[in-house]
């Protein structure tokens, strides 16, 4: 068997066990619309960064890495707007939940250990 055919044939195999790996996560979150346990943070990093890695997916010849890159930016769309869905309380702007994330998360000690706060 050719080098290329060798590789081929592992690069759709281990996408494909990719992909079933996620299935779980996915049917659970759509049967239970429970997300608490997902962060908006690591949900909107995900999205941005297939997004970016696009950017060097279309310079690829079409072949495992579309189809895995394909699904995972599905599945990452999908969990986003799942999350958007059914975790933001009614009433409440997406913007005041991505505060409340920024204000729980180590960024603001972070920057006052830096001294990188307002004042400075």
């Amino acid at each position: 068997m050719e080098r290329q055919s060798v590789e081929m044939i592992a690069g759709f195999g281990s996408s494909l066990i990719f992909i079933l790996s996620n299935f779980p996560m996915v049917v659970k979150a759509v049967r239970t619309r429970d997300l608490k346990s997902y962060s908006l943070g690591q949900i909107m990093l995900a999205n941005v960064g297939n997004l970016l890695y696009w950017l060097y997916v279309v310079g690829l010849p079409v072949g495992p890495i579309w189809f895995l890159h394909g699904f995972n930016t599905a599945v990452a769309v999908l969990m986003l707007s799942l999350y958007l869905i059914f975790e933001t309380r009614p009433g409440a702007a997406v913007s005041q939940q991505i505060s409340e994330w920024r204000r729980t998360s180590y960024l603001p000690r972070l920057s006052l250990m830096l001294g990188l706060s307002k004042g400075n």
